[in-house]
């Protein structure tokens, strides 16, 4: 949809997007985003799954959205005016296919999965999830899962699908409860500021250690 709305997220801070022309999007996993024309696919603002929309009357205005997470969390969007409203189905995508570092690098991490910590034990590569296959489970030596998103350069976007990884896996009895670790060779402030923030363990990685050319060191956070 485009049209010129306000947008105020209420939650853990308040944000506010006064009336603009965005595009908005809401996707068949539930999540609801908003969006410039800069900032290249970043959202203005955004909702993450499970969270769940519904439509309230407004005297000045067409519609106003509420978008409401599992913590109470809100993303209310006031349609001023609809331009262009459409609906599409785009079907199920075949995924991301990575590069050959990274792809080698989740082969080398499940070879020698104790990298991650002492007593750390593979479940499977590429855990199949609705959304998308997790890179890998495993288990720490107390025996609880644990989901892990390989990345060459970790960026807040890979947290944020470690994230919704993480709110799929946790739903199921078998496997929760669920922690993550982000894992890349090179991982920016601000994603290991989110990481954290979420819970989620950063671990450094070093590709020619990993292939055995090199020391052994790896570093935490």
């Amino acid at each position: 949809m485009i049209a010129r709305c306000r947008v105020d997220y209420i939650g853990r801070l308040t944000a506010h997007l006064p009336t603009a022309r965005r595009l908005l999007l809401v996707k068949a996993d539930g999540s609801v985003s908003v969006h410039a024309d800069d900032r290249a696919y970043k959202p203005l603002n955004w909702m993450s799954p499970p969270c769940w929309m519904a439509e309230e009357p407004a005297e000045e205005a067409e519609a106003v959205w509420v978008v409401t997470n599992k913590a109470g969390e809100q993303l209310r969007i006031t349609l001023e005016e609809i331009e262009h409203d459409s609906s599409h189905e785009l079907g199920v995508d075949p995924g991301l296919i990575k590069d050959g570092v990274e792809a080698h690098l989740q082969e080398l991490l499940a070879e020698h999965v104790q990298t991650l910590g002492a007593g750390y034990t593979l479940i499977r590569r590429e855990y199949p999830t609705a959304i998308g296959p997790v890179d890998l489970l495993c288990r720490d030596a107390d025996g609880a899962t644990v989901a892990v998103e390989i990345k060459r350069r970790g960026e807040i976007d890979g947290v944020e699908q470690l994230t919704r990884y993480l709110e799929l896996l946790n739903r199921d009895p078998l496997l929760a409860p669920v922690s993550g670790v982000f894992a890349a060779q090179q991982i920016k402030p601000q994603a290991k500021t989110l990481a954290t923030d979420r819970g989620i363990r950063c671990f450094v990685l070093d590709y020619e250690a990993l292939r055995g050319t090199e020391s052994t060191e790896f570093r935490l956070f």
